[in-house]
This record gives structure tokens, C-alpha cells and sequence, in this order.
């Protein structure tokens, strides 16, 4: 058996069905697509129709909230930080904060981030001093441990226990 021996099983493969040549064939004219209207031309997109009734999509209630206020911020893990102090591309003897960190590239620039949010994925070894929007528990705790100072711009408020109505 050679490579250009190779075929399909007799009828694996159906053979494609030449339409449009003449009415003769059977399929010629419109090409099995009926007459005219907007399913018969090419690019015909129909999901949703459901022939004028209401569709489901706009049948069922809307759900959820989207804030149009909300924060994002760019992520920074200890493990980027580290690599770049290896790197050279921050020195560890330096206070960092969120524009060095941008120009060396380290963390996205960019209008929809509203600062750097320093997480716990990976390890920090040297003493760092740093300043950054937000920051999990977690790698501050990582920071201190390493025996550097982490400033937090936006401390995450304290959820307030509810109040029970009086009776």
C-alpha cells in the first residue's frame, strides 16, 4: 500500500450537489431556494424571527446590573515584580509606585484602569517599599513578610454589620 493508494470507503463521502445548471437537472433555476424574497439571496440571517411574534429574547425579563461607575484595575502579581527586579528593570532600593511601575512596562497603561491592584500570585524575596491603588490581603501580607512597607491609595471599606431593627 503507497500514499497515493489511499481512498475513502465507497460511500463515505456523498458527492456534492451541482445546482443552478439548468432546469433539466432538477435543480436549476432557483436552485431548490423557492422563488425570490429574502431567504432565497445570499447572507440570509433569520435568528431570533419568529414570524412577528415576539421573540423570546424580548419575552423574558432583563436580569442583573451593570455599573456604569465601576473601578477596574490593572493587575500587578508578585511574580511580574519579581521577574523585573531580575530583570533590571526596577531597582528594589527605590519607593515604586504606579508610574514607575507603567513605564517600565510592567503594569498596562491605558484610560480604563483606574490604578494597579497588587496580587498574591508568585513570591516577593527583597525588601520593597510600594505604593498602589489596592492590593489583596494576601500580598500585603506577602510584602510585609519579605520585610517591605506596602501604602494602599484605596483601602477596601469595611462592611458594616447589619443593624438589627429595634423592637
Amino acid at each position: 500500500m503507497k500514499l497515493n493508494e489511499l481512498r475513502d470507503n465507497p460511500g463515505a463521502r456523498y458527492k456534492a450537489k451541482r445546482v443552478g445548471r439548468g432546469i433539466g437537472s432538477g435543480k436549476g433555476k432557483t436552485a431548490g431556494r423557492g422563488v425570490k424574497g429574502q431567504k432565497a439571496r445570499t447572507g440570509v440571517s433569520l435568528n431570533g424571527f419568529e414570524g412577528g411574534q415576539l421573540p423570546l429574547y424580548r419575552r423574558l425579563p432583563k436580569r442583573g446590573f451593570v455599573n456604569p461607575n465601576r473601578k477596574v484595575y490593572a493587575p500587578l502579581n508578585l511574580l511580574a515584580l519579581e521577574k523585573a527586579f531580575e530583570n533590571g528593570r526596577l531597582d528594589a532600593g527605590q519607593p515604586l509606585d504606579e508610574a514607575k511601575l507603567r513605564e517600565a512596562g510592567i503594569v498596562r497603561a491605558g484610560r480604563k484602569f483606574a490604578g494597579v491592584r497588587l496580587l498574591a500570585y508568585g513570591e516577593i524575596t527583597r525588601p520593597i517599599t510600594i505604593t498602589v491603588s489596592g492590593a489583596s490581603a494576601a500580598a500585603v501580607a506577602a510584602v510585609q513578610a519579605a520585610g517591605g512597607t506596602i501604602t494602599v491609595l484605596n483601602p477596601p471599606k469595611a462592611e458594616e454589620a447589619p443593624s438589627t431593627p429595634a423592637e
